[in-house]
Parts: C-alpha cells; structure tokens; sequence
C-alpha cells in the first residue's frame, strides 16, 4: 500500500482523477482516504494455503470481486493501472482487459499473487536487480528501487528526538511489533525491556492487539526507567521522526525494510516472519550480505535477541560500517521512477495534442 502512496505523491498533479481500489472491510480505506484518495472496495481472498472448505468461498469472492471490478473499471475509465500486489489485485487484473498496466514489485522474490499479476501486466518495475530472475518473460523489467513518502525524508534526527521528547546522552532503538505478524516481537522485547532500557531509549511500535498488556508493562516498570520506554499503537505522520532518530532498528523484513531503512541509513536487526514462505528470509539475506543488517531467526529471539542488541548498541563503530551500507542502498528517487514507467504506458497510446488526463487506477 505505501509503495502505491508514494508513487501517486510523486506523481502530483498528473494523478488526477485518480481512484484507489482495495479490499472490502480493511484497514486500507482508513489510511487511503485519510490521504483524500478516492477509494472503492471489492469483494476478494487468498487461495493459496487455503483449506478445502474455504476454498470455495474464496473462489466466489473472488468471482463477485471480478463483476464488481469491471464495473469500476467501466465507470472510471482509467488510461494506466499501477499494481503493488495482493490478491485483492487479482479481480482487476482479470477485468481490466486492454487498459495499460504496470506491476511494481515490492518483495526480492515475488509471491505467487505477484507472478499471477505479472502474467497481465505491460510492464513490470522491481526493487533490485537479483528480481529480474524471476520474470523470464518477454516483458520489460525496471529496477526502480523501492519507493517511500516523500513526506518520511523532511525529519532529520534533531526533529525526532524533539517529537518524541528523547535525550541525546543515549542511543535510541526502534523496535516494529506493530504488524500482524509481530507478536512474537512485542513479546521478546517486553522480556528483556528493564536490560535494555539500562543502554538505550526504545521507540515500539506495538500494535492495537497487543496495547493493554504494553501499557501494563510500561507501570510495572522501575521509575526510573520508564521515561525511556516510549510505546505508541501505530504512528501516521511521526513514522519518519521515528526512522531519523534511530541508532538502530528492530523489525521484520518485509519489503519496506528494502527502501525505508536505506533512505534514513538505518542499521537493523531483523527478524522474517516464519510463516510467510521464504520471502522475507529473501530479503533479509540481502540486506546482511551488504552489510547492513544482522538477522536473528523468529525461534531463537529470547536467547539471541538480547546479546545482538546489547553488542551492536555499544559498537559504535560497527554501526557507523553498517549505517554506510545501508545508504549505499538507498534508491530515493524510486518514485518519480516508477511514475516514468506510468506515463510512459499511457503516452504511446495517446494522441498527438489530444491526449485524455492520466488517469492511474
């Protein structure tokens, strides 16, 4: 969802009309129109990994999701259609017929809901170069990066501290627990939060399900010690003061670990999801190769989370080697990249002097 946002931001005032299709029920349209994007949700599930008896179900959502993406479509009438991924992309895809369309690739590795778009998709867009592999077609692949708010860059680490009210006599740890699949995080720092907080100031990022039991946690903490420990549900507009603050960073390896940690440099220690095939394994190989990530496996946290944290926070100069490597890899311009590769779908089917407004779906 981010990487869409950030390519309509860079996209400005070509980007109108322009109308967000998502999935029924989520948290996507709360975050969608809190940005004024016009949003239309459409009935859609995975089928992957399914049991037999949801299978069913889920093959009728997304038969209805496909009727009611045509009518979208019809109605709208869009000249380009960028996709990010997501099952709920599928019905599009299938009802879009001719309509120009660019997949953007988030993930090293694409899952089976992005090599099912790519089938249909003009033209394909990827983070880094090791993508390419997996597109063996004749369409074209870009590497553009991976595109992130331009909204996230305007923080410097001075205006982090000062958002969030943190001193400069400490190092300051960002930890992600706020995902779904993030528990498993919450519950190892919680574990040893009081160690940490003796060498480091923690911004978490924990989650709804999981606030009650944070907040508990935070007053049964010595008093001494809790003005270092700064828990928030989710962060909307703060989510950039948190990144340039940071010494350094906790957090799965989804693909936002690809562009919002090398924007900000940002040294991290990553966990991949277990349960999620071995995508984000993929990219977290990646990021340690350069240099500039350590990874802890999911079922070894309560014994090497701790030390790793311990030992990375007081190596100031293995940090510093780290923070290069993850600029190294930062692609900043990914956005304006990718809304190129839009414009350039829409303007060969255009008339010369009488070309319609873009209109990316």
């Amino acid at each position: 969802m981010y990487p869409a946002l950030a390519v309509l931001q860079a996209l400005g005032d070509d980007a109108n009309p322009v109308l967000w299709i998502g999935g029924e029920g989520g948290m996507e349209e709360d975050l969608v129109t809190r940005q004024n994007i016009p949003f239309k949700g459409i009935p859609a599930a995975g089928v992957h990994g399914v049991g037999f008896r949801t299978l069913p179900r889920n093959l009728w959502r997304l038969a209805c999701g496909t009727f009611a993406a045509r009518k979208i479509i019809r109605d709208f009438h869009p000249d380009v259609i960028l996709f990010t991924g997501g099952y709920v992309a599928a019905p599009i895809a299938v009802a879009s017929g001719s309509v120009p369309k660019l997949l953007y690739v988030p993930d090293i590795e694409p899952g089976m809901a992005l090599k099912f778009l790519s089938h249909f998709a003009d033209r394909i867009a990827v983070t880094i170069e090791e993508s390419r592999i997996y597109f063996k077609s004749s369409k074209p692949v870009v590497v553009t990066g991976y595109p992130t708010r331009p909204d996230l860059a305007h923080w410097t680490a001075e205006d982090g501290r000062n958002q969030f009210g943190l001193t400069v006599d400490k190092p300051v740890l960002l930890v992600l627990g706020g995902s779904k699949g993030a528990r498993s995080i919450n519950q190892a720092l919680q574990a040893i939060l009081p160690r940490l907080l003796e060498i480091t100031q923690v911004i978490h990022l924990t989650g709804m399900t999981n606030w009650t039991e944070i907040e508990k946690t935070k007053s049964h903490l010595p008093t001494g010690l809790q003005p270092d420990y700064h828990p928030f549900p989710y962060l909307h507009e703060e989510m950039g003061a948190a990144l340039a603050c940071a010494n350094l960073v906790v957090a799965r390896a989804g693909a936002s670990a690809l562009g919002e940690f090398p924007l900000f440099g940002l040294p991290a220690v990553l966990v991949p999801y277990p349960h999620a095939w071995r995508y984000q394994k993929v990219n977290a190989d990646y990021l340690v190769r350069a240099g500039a990530a350590e990874m802890v496996p999911d079922a070894e946290m309560n014994t090497q989370l701790l030390p790793t944290l311990q030992r990375l926070l007081k190596d100031k100069d293995a940090l510093s080697s780290m923070r290069q490597a993850m600029q190294i890899i930062a692609t900043p311009d990914a956005s304006l990249a990718i809304a190129k590769q839009l414009h350039d779908l829409v303007l060969p089917s255009a008339s010369e002097g009488n070309r319609r407004e873009n209109k990316p779906c």
